[in-house]
């Protein structure tokens, strides 16, 4: 068995999550500049020369990307072979989400549902674990903003829906939210499972690699249907018109009971601030 002490992960998740705030990941940088060069509008252009221009900016002044530095939310994987000592490995992760909010200089943005009182530390993150073989500890992180989370969206279709319905209730679902998700986006969709599964799947689809192909074909196919649908709508870079209205298309899929067709949509703004570190 091998021991982590949780100030470790503390620290870890710490800068983590600091870094993930003012460095745009590299995958995200080159797939938005893909799209300036596939961008015919030119004030979706200019939208997003300037949204490059503000990564550039963020990362030499050490300034977050976005003043909605979200919510943290965690995907742990968990090997069989470790353990955490000192404090459970919650309690390290919400410890490093305090920090990493209060020493980053980050807007804390968590608030209780009814009377709106701000927590005050960002705190409690939100994690899925998975639990796996092996001695080391995976954290993925992303900080999920509100105005691109509050387009997503879940439903219970029927099984005779089928792919056509999926795509339909994505592709409309893009449609409604317009430019209030601050486009172009990464969109995850989640098949299968129940209710809370398809939503978990759909976020979690948002960590695989911009560019990267999906191992199953058959879903590849879809999200570059997806992909073709949804930038047809024409919303643009910011909502100012164009082509270029998501950046990618991610799907998970898992089994699901027989009366069920579970599909969740899950919006990712163009400011994709997520990383991993493995302990």
């Amino acid at each position: 068995m091998r021991f982590i002490a949780s100030e470790d992960i503390s620290n870890a998740v710490k800068n983590l999550i600091i870094n993930s705030s003012v460095n745009l990941p590299e995958d995200t940088y080159k797939s938005l500049k893909v799209a300036l060069e596939n961008e015919i509008s030119e004030s979706g252009k200019a939208v997003l020369k300037a949204i490059l221009l503000n990564a550039g900016v963020a990362k030499s002044d050490n300034k977050p990307l976005c003043q909605d530095t979200g919510l943290a939310v965690f995907f742990v994987e968990l090997g069989s072979g470790v353990s955490v000592s000192g404090k459970t490995l919650t309690e390290a992760i919400n410890e490093g989400t305090r920090r990493g909010y209060e020493e980053g200089y980050l807007r804390k943005s968590t608030c209780d549902p009814f009377t709106r009182k701000n927590i005050g530390d960002n705190t409690p993150a939100i994690i899925h674990y998975e639990f796996t073989e092996g001695d080391r500890i995976k954290i993925m992180y992303a900080a999920k903003g509100g105005g691109s989370e509050n387009m997503s969206r879940i439903n219970m279709m029927r099984p005779a829906d089928g792919k056509e319905g999926i795509i339909d209730f994505a592709v409309e679902t893009m449609r409604l939210a317009g430019p209030n998700p601050c486009p172009p986006n990464i969109i995850g969709i989640g098949i299968g499972g129940n209710f809370e599964r398809s939503a978990i799947l759909a976020k979690k689809s948002l960590f695989r690699k911009l560019g990267e192909k999906n191992p199953d074909p058959e879903l590849e196919e879809m999200e570059n249907l997806l992909m073709k649908k949804i930038n047809r709508i024409g919303t643009g870079p910011m909502g100012f018109g164009g082509i270029c209205t998501s950046l990618e298309v991610h799907i998970l899929k898992e089994p699901c009971h027989i009366a069920s067709l579970p599909v969740a949509v899950n919006v990712e703004c163009h400011s994709h601030r997520h990383g991993e570190i493995t302990l």
